[in-house]
Protein backbone atom coordinates (compact mmCIF):
# COMPACT_ATOMS: atom_id res chain seq x y z
CA UNK A 1 0.00 0.00 0.00
CA UNK A 2 1.19 3.46 -0.80
CA UNK A 3 2.31 5.76 1.76
CA UNK A 4 1.33 9.38 1.01
CA UNK A 5 2.12 12.55 3.22
CA UNK A 6 -0.05 15.89 2.25
CA UNK A 7 -0.76 17.14 -1.34
CA UNK A 8 1.99 18.31 -3.99
CA UNK A 9 5.23 16.83 -4.69
CA UNK A 10 7.07 17.86 -1.29
CA UNK A 11 4.23 15.78 0.30
CA UNK A 12 5.31 12.50 -1.99
CA UNK A 13 8.62 12.98 -1.57
CA UNK A 14 8.05 13.35 2.35
CA UNK A 15 6.31 10.54 1.94
CA UNK A 16 8.78 8.40 -0.12
CA UNK A 17 11.19 9.25 2.52
CA UNK A 18 9.53 7.76 5.57
CA UNK A 19 8.35 4.80 3.61
CA UNK A 20 12.06 4.15 3.12
CA UNK A 21 13.32 4.82 6.34
CA UNK A 22 10.85 2.04 7.55
CA UNK A 23 12.49 0.01 5.28
CA UNK A 24 15.66 0.56 6.95
CA UNK A 25 14.67 0.32 10.60
CA UNK A 26 13.16 -3.20 9.32
CA UNK A 27 16.51 -4.45 8.07
CA UNK A 28 18.86 -2.99 10.82
CA UNK A 29 16.48 -5.12 13.48
CA UNK A 30 16.52 -7.98 11.69
CA UNK A 31 20.25 -8.63 11.05
CA UNK A 32 21.11 -6.30 15.01
CA UNK A 33 18.56 -7.70 16.60
CA UNK A 34 19.29 -11.31 15.70
CA UNK A 35 22.07 -12.93 17.50
CA UNK A 36 24.61 -15.86 16.64
CA UNK A 37 24.91 -17.45 19.70
CA UNK A 38 21.02 -17.14 21.46
CA UNK A 39 21.69 -19.00 24.37
CA UNK A 40 18.38 -21.39 26.02
CA UNK A 41 19.18 -22.57 29.72
CA UNK A 42 16.73 -24.90 31.47
CA UNK A 43 18.10 -27.95 33.85
CA UNK A 44 14.95 -29.93 33.66
CA UNK A 45 12.84 -27.81 36.27
CA UNK A 46 10.58 -25.01 35.61
CA UNK A 47 10.12 -22.94 32.50
CA UNK A 48 13.51 -22.49 30.16
CA UNK A 49 15.40 -19.38 30.11
CA UNK A 50 16.99 -17.13 27.29
CA UNK A 51 20.52 -16.03 28.77
CA UNK A 52 22.37 -13.45 27.09
CA UNK A 53 25.85 -12.17 27.59
CA UNK A 54 26.15 -8.17 28.76
CA UNK A 55 27.66 -7.17 25.88
CA UNK A 56 24.41 -9.38 23.83
CA UNK A 57 21.72 -7.32 25.86
CA UNK A 58 23.75 -3.69 25.16
CA UNK A 59 23.73 -4.41 21.79
CA UNK A 60 19.61 -5.65 21.49
CA UNK A 61 19.27 -2.45 24.05
CA UNK A 62 21.41 -0.19 21.25
CA UNK A 63 19.52 -1.37 17.92
CA UNK A 64 15.84 0.09 19.67
CA UNK A 65 17.93 3.42 19.81
CA UNK A 66 16.75 3.87 15.80
CA UNK A 67 14.27 5.40 17.59
CA UNK A 68 15.55 8.54 19.17
CA UNK A 69 11.88 10.72 19.37
CA UNK A 70 10.58 7.85 21.49
CA UNK A 71 13.36 7.07 23.84
CA UNK A 72 14.13 10.97 24.36
CA UNK A 73 10.15 12.19 24.64
CA UNK A 74 8.98 13.41 27.94
CA UNK A 75 6.09 11.57 27.58
CA UNK A 76 7.80 8.06 27.57
CA UNK A 77 9.09 6.08 30.62
CA UNK A 78 11.07 3.28 29.99
CA UNK A 79 12.09 0.20 31.80
CA UNK A 80 14.16 -3.55 31.50
CA UNK A 81 11.78 -5.96 32.65
CA UNK A 82 13.00 -9.38 33.35
CA UNK A 83 16.64 -8.79 32.15
CA UNK A 84 15.95 -8.93 28.47
CA UNK A 85 11.90 -7.48 27.91
CA UNK A 86 11.33 -4.13 27.22
CA UNK A 87 8.37 -1.59 28.46
CA UNK A 88 7.54 1.51 27.67
CA UNK A 89 4.82 4.07 29.24
CA UNK A 90 3.06 6.39 27.22
CA UNK A 91 1.85 9.14 29.39
CA UNK A 92 -1.43 10.37 27.74
CA UNK A 93 -3.60 13.43 28.78
CA UNK A 94 -6.96 12.24 30.10
CA UNK A 95 -6.38 10.02 33.06
CA UNK A 96 -10.15 9.34 32.98
CA UNK A 97 -9.03 7.12 29.86
CA UNK A 98 -7.99 3.80 30.44
CA UNK A 99 -5.03 2.99 28.92
CA UNK A 100 -4.45 0.11 26.82
CA UNK A 101 -1.63 -2.08 26.00
CA UNK A 102 0.22 -2.98 22.22
CA UNK A 103 2.71 -6.25 22.62
CA UNK A 104 4.75 -8.13 20.54
CA UNK A 105 8.02 -10.45 21.17
CA UNK A 106 11.87 -9.93 19.87
CA UNK A 107 12.75 -13.60 20.00
CA UNK A 108 12.48 -16.22 17.01
CA UNK A 109 12.56 -19.99 16.36
CA UNK A 110 15.95 -21.66 15.27
CA UNK A 111 16.59 -21.53 11.74
CA UNK A 112 19.32 -22.85 9.69
CA UNK A 113 20.73 -21.97 6.15
CA UNK A 114 19.89 -24.41 4.12
CA UNK A 115 16.55 -24.20 1.56
CA UNK A 116 16.81 -20.75 2.32
CA UNK A 117 17.26 -18.42 -0.81
CA UNK A 118 19.08 -16.00 1.82
CA UNK A 119 20.92 -16.45 5.08
CA UNK A 120 18.06 -16.49 7.23
CA UNK A 121 19.54 -13.89 9.49
CA UNK A 122 20.52 -11.54 7.46
CA UNK A 123 17.87 -9.17 6.53
CA UNK A 124 19.21 -8.83 2.92
CA UNK A 125 16.57 -8.03 0.37
CA UNK A 126 15.53 -9.72 -2.71
CA UNK A 127 12.90 -8.23 -5.28
CA UNK A 128 11.22 -6.04 -2.73
CA UNK A 129 11.33 -8.67 -0.17
CA UNK A 130 13.33 -7.95 2.56
CA UNK A 131 14.35 -12.14 3.86
CA UNK A 132 15.00 -12.97 7.59
CA UNK A 133 13.38 -15.24 10.94
CA UNK A 134 11.31 -13.22 12.50
CA UNK A 135 9.77 -10.71 9.52
CA UNK A 136 6.99 -12.29 9.88
CA UNK A 137 6.66 -13.43 13.49
CA UNK A 138 7.42 -11.09 15.27
CA UNK A 139 9.76 -7.98 14.05
CA UNK A 140 7.29 -6.47 11.33
CA UNK A 141 4.98 -5.49 14.39
CA UNK A 142 7.76 -4.34 16.74
CA UNK A 143 8.79 -2.16 14.12
CA UNK A 144 5.54 -1.09 13.39
CA UNK A 145 4.19 -0.28 16.73
CA UNK A 146 7.70 1.43 17.89
CA UNK A 147 8.18 3.34 14.05
CA UNK A 148 4.49 4.25 14.21
CA UNK A 149 5.09 6.20 17.73
CA UNK A 150 7.95 7.74 16.40
CA UNK A 151 6.55 9.23 13.40
CA UNK A 152 3.26 10.68 15.40
CA UNK A 153 6.14 12.07 17.74
CA UNK A 154 7.79 13.70 14.71
CA UNK A 155 4.75 15.54 14.18
CA UNK A 156 4.16 16.69 17.88
CA UNK A 157 1.70 14.62 18.56
CA UNK A 158 0.79 13.69 22.00
CA UNK A 159 -1.69 11.32 22.85
CA UNK A 160 -5.13 12.05 25.04
CA UNK A 161 -5.15 8.13 26.49
CA UNK A 162 -1.77 6.63 27.74
CA UNK A 163 -0.49 3.38 26.75
CA UNK A 164 1.57 0.57 26.91
CA UNK A 165 4.05 -1.08 24.55
CA UNK A 166 5.46 -4.40 25.83
CA UNK A 167 8.40 -6.11 23.86
CA UNK A 168 8.86 -9.64 25.40
CA UNK A 169 12.19 -11.92 24.76
CA UNK A 170 10.54 -15.39 25.39
CA UNK A 171 7.58 -15.80 23.97
CA UNK A 172 8.56 -18.88 21.43
CA UNK A 173 9.29 -20.90 24.92
CA UNK A 174 6.45 -19.79 26.92
CA UNK A 175 7.14 -16.27 28.12
CA UNK A 176 7.81 -17.09 31.49
CA UNK A 177 10.20 -14.45 32.37
CA UNK A 178 9.30 -12.02 29.51
CA UNK A 179 5.81 -11.49 29.21
CA UNK A 180 4.92 -13.01 32.53
CA UNK A 181 7.43 -10.64 34.40
CA UNK A 182 5.49 -7.48 32.60
CA UNK A 183 2.59 -8.56 33.46
CA UNK A 184 3.65 -8.71 37.34
CA UNK A 185 5.14 -5.24 36.89
CA UNK A 186 1.71 -4.24 35.96
CA UNK A 187 -0.15 -5.63 38.09
CA UNK A 188 2.05 -4.34 40.93
CA UNK A 189 1.43 -0.90 39.93
CA UNK A 190 -2.65 -1.57 39.75
CA UNK A 191 -2.65 -1.03 36.02
CA UNK A 192 -6.05 -1.68 34.70
CA UNK A 193 -6.50 -1.70 30.50
CA UNK A 194 -9.06 -0.93 28.46
CA UNK A 195 -7.43 -3.17 25.86
CA UNK A 196 -4.15 -5.02 24.84
CA UNK A 197 -3.55 -6.04 21.13
CA UNK A 198 -1.63 -9.02 20.27
CA UNK A 199 -0.54 -10.86 17.42
CA UNK A 200 -2.67 -13.06 15.78
CA UNK A 201 -4.71 -13.35 12.67
CA UNK A 202 -3.99 -11.01 9.32
CA UNK A 203 -5.89 -9.90 6.41
CA UNK A 204 -6.35 -13.13 4.57
CA UNK A 205 -6.57 -13.26 0.82
CA UNK A 206 -7.86 -16.80 -0.87
CA UNK A 207 -6.20 -18.30 2.70
CA UNK A 208 -9.99 -19.39 2.96
CA UNK A 209 -11.36 -21.39 0.61
CA UNK A 210 -14.27 -20.14 -1.68
CA UNK A 211 -14.31 -16.06 -0.62
CA UNK A 212 -14.53 -13.36 -3.06
CA UNK A 213 -11.81 -11.01 -1.79
CA UNK A 214 -9.42 -10.43 1.37
CA UNK A 215 -11.20 -10.71 4.64
CA UNK A 216 -9.42 -9.56 7.49
CA UNK A 217 -10.00 -11.67 11.22
CA UNK A 218 -9.12 -10.68 14.45
CA UNK A 219 -8.25 -13.21 17.39
CA UNK A 220 -11.06 -12.31 20.21
CA UNK A 221 -9.53 -15.94 21.85
CA UNK A 222 -6.78 -18.16 21.43
CA UNK A 223 -6.42 -21.99 21.53
CA UNK A 224 -4.74 -23.66 24.26
CA UNK A 225 -1.85 -25.21 24.07
CA UNK A 226 0.06 -28.15 25.67
CA UNK A 227 3.04 -29.69 24.73
CA UNK A 228 4.02 -33.22 25.70
CA UNK A 229 7.33 -35.09 25.88
CA UNK A 230 6.68 -39.07 25.53
CA UNK A 231 9.43 -41.19 26.45
CA UNK A 232 10.18 -44.80 26.76
CA UNK A 233 12.76 -46.66 28.87
CA UNK A 234 14.29 -49.55 29.45
CA UNK A 235 17.81 -51.21 29.61
CA UNK A 236 19.62 -50.84 26.52
CA UNK A 237 20.78 -54.24 24.60
CA UNK A 238 23.43 -55.09 21.76
CA UNK A 239 22.02 -55.35 18.36
CA UNK A 240 22.70 -58.73 17.87
CA UNK A 241 20.01 -60.04 20.87
CA UNK A 242 17.07 -57.33 20.36
CA UNK A 243 14.33 -57.43 22.39
CA UNK A 244 10.04 -58.35 21.03
CA UNK A 245 9.40 -54.63 21.30
CA UNK A 246 12.56 -52.49 21.14
CA UNK A 247 11.70 -48.62 23.02
CA UNK A 248 11.90 -47.20 19.65
CA UNK A 249 8.87 -49.22 18.10
CA UNK A 250 7.03 -48.96 21.05
CA UNK A 251 7.11 -44.92 21.25
CA UNK A 252 6.31 -45.36 16.99
CA UNK A 253 3.45 -47.18 17.56
CA UNK A 254 2.16 -44.75 20.07
CA UNK A 255 2.70 -42.09 17.93
CA UNK A 256 1.01 -43.31 14.95
CA UNK A 257 -2.14 -44.25 17.38
CA UNK A 258 -1.95 -40.42 17.73
CA UNK A 259 -2.07 -39.68 13.98
CA UNK A 260 -4.40 -41.83 12.97
CA UNK A 261 -6.78 -41.36 15.73
CA UNK A 262 -7.29 -37.48 15.57
CA UNK A 263 -9.34 -35.38 18.35
CA UNK A 264 -12.87 -35.25 17.78
CA UNK A 265 -14.60 -32.31 15.46
CA UNK A 266 -15.81 -29.52 17.86
CA UNK A 267 -16.95 -27.21 14.69
CA UNK A 268 -19.88 -25.06 16.39
CA UNK A 269 -18.71 -25.66 19.53
CA UNK A 270 -16.49 -22.69 19.60
CA UNK A 271 -16.54 -19.19 18.17
CA UNK A 272 -15.94 -20.18 15.00
CA UNK A 273 -19.42 -20.75 13.89
CA UNK A 274 -20.70 -17.45 14.37
CA UNK A 275 -17.44 -16.28 12.26
CA UNK A 276 -18.56 -18.06 9.14
CA UNK A 277 -21.83 -17.36 9.59
CA UNK A 278 -20.84 -13.11 10.03
CA UNK A 279 -18.72 -13.96 6.68
CA UNK A 280 -21.48 -15.63 5.01
CA UNK A 281 -21.94 -13.44 2.33
CA UNK A 282 -18.45 -13.26 1.32
CA UNK A 283 -18.24 -16.87 -0.01
CA UNK A 284 -19.41 -17.77 -3.32
CA UNK A 285 -22.05 -20.29 -4.27
CA UNK A 286 -23.47 -22.64 -2.48
CA UNK A 287 -20.73 -21.99 0.45
CA UNK A 288 -22.44 -18.72 1.17
CA UNK A 289 -26.00 -20.87 1.59
CA UNK A 290 -24.11 -23.05 3.19
CA UNK A 291 -22.25 -20.65 6.05
CA UNK A 292 -25.59 -18.97 6.17
CA UNK A 293 -27.26 -21.76 7.43
CA UNK A 294 -24.67 -23.55 9.81
CA UNK A 295 -27.77 -25.48 11.75
CA UNK A 296 -28.52 -27.58 9.00
CA UNK A 297 -25.08 -27.46 6.99
CA UNK A 298 -22.90 -27.40 9.78
CA UNK A 299 -21.82 -31.21 9.82
CA UNK A 300 -21.24 -30.79 5.98
CA UNK A 301 -18.98 -27.75 6.44
CA UNK A 302 -17.02 -29.28 9.07
CA UNK A 303 -16.33 -32.32 6.90
CA UNK A 304 -15.07 -29.50 4.08
CA UNK A 305 -12.77 -27.66 6.66
CA UNK A 306 -11.13 -30.29 7.70
CA UNK A 307 -9.70 -31.59 4.53
CA UNK A 308 -6.91 -28.35 4.37
CA UNK A 309 -4.48 -28.21 7.58
CA UNK A 310 -5.89 -24.26 7.88
CA UNK A 311 -9.14 -25.21 7.87
CA UNK A 312 -8.97 -28.53 10.57
CA UNK A 313 -7.27 -26.05 12.48
CA UNK A 314 -10.28 -24.14 12.96
CA UNK A 315 -12.39 -27.28 13.92
CA UNK A 316 -10.34 -29.41 16.36
CA UNK A 317 -7.62 -29.91 18.69
CA UNK A 318 -4.64 -30.52 16.59
CA UNK A 319 -1.80 -33.13 17.01
CA UNK A 320 1.70 -32.44 15.71
CA UNK A 321 4.51 -34.81 16.68
CA UNK A 322 7.20 -32.33 16.39
CA UNK A 323 10.51 -34.37 18.04
CA UNK A 324 11.83 -37.71 17.87
CA UNK A 325 15.08 -38.69 19.52
CA UNK A 326 16.47 -42.59 20.09
CA UNK A 327 19.93 -44.47 19.86
CA UNK A 328 23.48 -43.51 19.90
CA UNK A 329 25.56 -46.58 17.73
CA UNK A 330 23.57 -48.64 15.29
CA UNK A 331 24.82 -51.40 17.11
CA UNK A 332 23.18 -51.02 20.36
CA UNK A 333 19.80 -51.04 20.99
CA UNK A 334 18.80 -47.64 22.67
CA UNK A 335 17.96 -47.18 26.54
CA UNK A 336 15.43 -44.17 25.80
CA UNK A 337 13.20 -43.11 22.74
CA UNK A 338 11.72 -40.28 23.43
CA UNK A 339 9.48 -37.61 21.34
CA UNK A 340 7.50 -34.56 21.66
CA UNK A 341 4.38 -33.62 20.88
CA UNK A 342 2.72 -30.61 20.76
CA UNK A 343 -1.67 -29.94 21.10
CA UNK A 344 -3.43 -26.99 20.09
CA UNK A 345 -6.43 -26.82 22.18
CA UNK A 346 -9.71 -25.90 20.38
CA UNK A 347 -11.98 -23.87 22.69
CA UNK A 348 -14.58 -26.29 23.74
CA UNK A 349 -11.94 -28.81 24.97
CA UNK A 350 -9.43 -28.64 28.07
CA UNK A 351 -6.18 -29.77 28.76
CA UNK A 352 -7.30 -32.13 31.20
CA UNK A 353 -9.51 -33.36 28.56
CA UNK A 354 -7.06 -33.52 25.57
CA UNK A 355 -4.90 -35.72 27.96
CA UNK A 356 -7.26 -38.09 29.04
CA UNK A 357 -8.09 -38.41 25.41
CA UNK A 358 -4.23 -39.04 24.40
CA UNK A 359 -3.66 -41.72 27.32
CA UNK A 360 -7.00 -43.49 26.00
CA UNK A 361 -5.55 -43.45 22.44
CA UNK A 362 -2.11 -44.39 23.14
CA UNK A 363 -3.13 -47.32 25.67
CA UNK A 364 0.63 -48.09 26.92
CA UNK A 365 1.96 -47.45 30.49
CA UNK A 366 5.11 -47.64 28.74
CA UNK A 367 4.89 -44.66 27.43
CA UNK A 368 5.52 -41.97 29.93
CA UNK A 369 4.02 -38.44 29.43
CA UNK A 370 5.80 -35.06 30.80
CA UNK A 371 6.43 -31.62 30.45
CA UNK A 372 8.77 -29.16 30.63
CA UNK A 373 7.33 -25.73 29.08
CA UNK A 374 4.07 -24.20 30.09
CA UNK A 375 0.43 -25.12 28.93
CA UNK A 376 -2.65 -23.58 29.30
CA UNK A 377 -6.42 -23.79 28.47
CA UNK A 378 -8.18 -22.02 26.10
CA UNK A 379 -8.75 -18.51 27.46
CA UNK A 380 -12.50 -16.72 27.75
CA UNK A 381 -13.74 -15.22 24.58
CA UNK A 382 -13.18 -11.44 24.50
CA UNK A 383 -16.20 -9.29 24.27
CA UNK A 384 -16.77 -7.83 20.43
CA UNK A 385 -19.95 -6.55 20.02
CA UNK A 386 -20.97 -3.06 18.67
CA UNK A 387 -20.40 -1.51 22.20
CA UNK A 388 -16.83 -2.61 22.97
CA UNK A 389 -14.59 -0.08 22.52
CA UNK A 390 -11.65 -2.38 21.94
CA UNK A 391 -12.43 -4.92 19.25
CA UNK A 392 -14.28 -1.69 17.29
CA UNK A 393 -11.18 0.48 17.97
CA UNK A 394 -9.09 -2.21 16.24
CA UNK A 395 -11.59 -2.77 13.45
CA UNK A 396 -11.48 0.67 12.68
CA UNK A 397 -8.03 0.76 12.30
CA UNK A 398 -8.00 -1.91 9.70
CA UNK A 399 -10.68 -0.65 7.30
CA UNK A 400 -8.83 2.86 7.77
CA UNK A 401 -5.63 1.04 6.42
CA UNK A 402 -6.81 -1.90 4.53
CA UNK A 403 -10.03 -0.90 3.13
CA UNK A 404 -11.20 -4.29 3.66
CA UNK A 405 -14.64 -5.67 4.70
CA UNK A 406 -15.95 -7.35 6.92
CA UNK A 407 -14.01 -7.95 9.48
CA UNK A 408 -14.75 -10.57 11.85
CA UNK A 409 -14.18 -11.74 15.08
CA UNK A 410 -12.05 -15.29 15.01
CA UNK A 411 -10.05 -17.69 16.82
CA UNK A 412 -6.61 -17.54 17.22
CA UNK A 413 -4.98 -20.88 16.22
CA UNK A 414 -2.15 -19.41 18.14
CA UNK A 415 -4.30 -8.04 32.71
CA UNK A 416 -7.59 -7.58 30.83
CA UNK A 417 -10.69 -9.48 29.24
CA UNK A 418 -10.51 -7.49 26.00
CA UNK A 419 -7.69 -9.29 24.61
CA UNK A 420 -7.22 -9.05 20.71
CA UNK A 421 -4.98 -10.06 18.38
CA UNK A 422 -4.10 -9.41 14.87
CA UNK A 423 -1.31 -9.06 12.68
CA UNK A 424 -1.42 -6.23 9.97
CA UNK A 425 -0.51 -8.29 7.30
CA UNK A 426 -1.92 -9.34 3.93
CA UNK A 427 -1.25 -13.23 3.84
CA UNK A 428 -1.99 -15.19 0.71
CA UNK A 429 -2.01 -19.34 1.13
CA UNK A 430 1.61 -19.57 -0.16
CA UNK A 431 2.74 -17.49 2.73
CA UNK A 432 1.34 -19.62 6.06
CA UNK A 433 4.62 -22.15 5.16
CA UNK A 434 6.86 -19.34 5.90
CA UNK A 435 5.93 -19.17 9.43
CA UNK A 436 8.82 -20.98 11.51
CA UNK A 437 9.60 -22.35 7.83
CA UNK A 438 11.87 -21.67 5.34
CA UNK A 439 12.67 -18.19 3.64
CA UNK A 440 10.63 -16.20 5.82
CA UNK A 441 9.91 -12.73 4.56
CA UNK A 442 7.99 -9.41 4.45
CA UNK A 443 7.50 -6.74 1.48
CA UNK A 444 8.56 -3.24 2.02
CA UNK A 445 5.31 -2.49 1.66
CA UNK A 446 4.14 -4.97 3.82
CA UNK A 447 6.29 -3.19 6.89
CA UNK A 448 5.22 0.49 5.30
CA UNK A 449 1.71 -0.73 5.78
CA UNK A 450 2.31 -2.29 9.68
CA UNK A 451 3.93 0.93 10.47
CA UNK A 452 0.67 3.23 9.36
CA UNK A 453 -1.78 0.66 10.92
CA UNK A 454 -0.10 1.20 14.30
CA UNK A 455 0.07 5.03 13.45
CA UNK A 456 -3.64 4.94 12.47
CA UNK A 457 -4.69 3.00 15.61
CA UNK A 458 -2.95 4.81 17.95
CA UNK A 459 -4.95 7.75 16.80
CA UNK A 460 -7.87 5.65 16.53
CA UNK A 461 -7.86 5.22 20.45
CA UNK A 462 -7.16 8.45 21.57
CA UNK A 463 -11.34 9.25 22.44
CA UNK A 464 -13.78 7.87 24.77
CA UNK A 465 -16.38 6.51 21.73
CA UNK A 466 -15.74 4.43 18.92
CA UNK A 467 -14.01 6.52 16.37
CA UNK A 468 -15.65 7.23 13.35
CA UNK A 469 -13.70 9.31 11.28
CA UNK A 470 -10.31 9.16 9.52
CA UNK A 471 -7.35 10.68 11.84
CA UNK A 472 -4.12 11.88 9.92
CA UNK A 473 -2.31 10.17 7.02
CA UNK A 474 1.15 9.46 7.02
Amino acid sequence: MAISMGKGSVGVLTGVFIASLAVVVAVLLLRTYNLPELKVAWKGKGAPRIELEEDEREQLYEALKAFPRLFNSSLVEYELVGEYSHLFNVQGSDNSLLPYMLIAHLDVVPATPEGWDLPPFSGEEKEGYIYGRGSLDDKNRVIGILQGLEFLFKRGYKPRRSFYIGLGHDEEIGGRHGAKEIVKTLETRNVKLEFLLDEGFEVLDGVIYGTKRPIALIGVTEKGTITLNLTVHSPPGHSSMPPRESRIGILSAALSRLEQNPMPNRFGKGPEGAMFEQLADEFYFPLNIMMANLWLFGPLVSRILQRTPSGNAIVRTTTALTIFNAGIKSNVIPQTARATVNFRIHPAETVNEVLKAMNTTIMDDRVIPSSDVPFFDPPSISPHDEETFGYQTVKRSITDVFLVEPVAPGVSIGNTASIYKFRALVIKDEDLSRFHGINERISKEGIETVVQFYFQLIQNSDTDIVPVQSHLEL
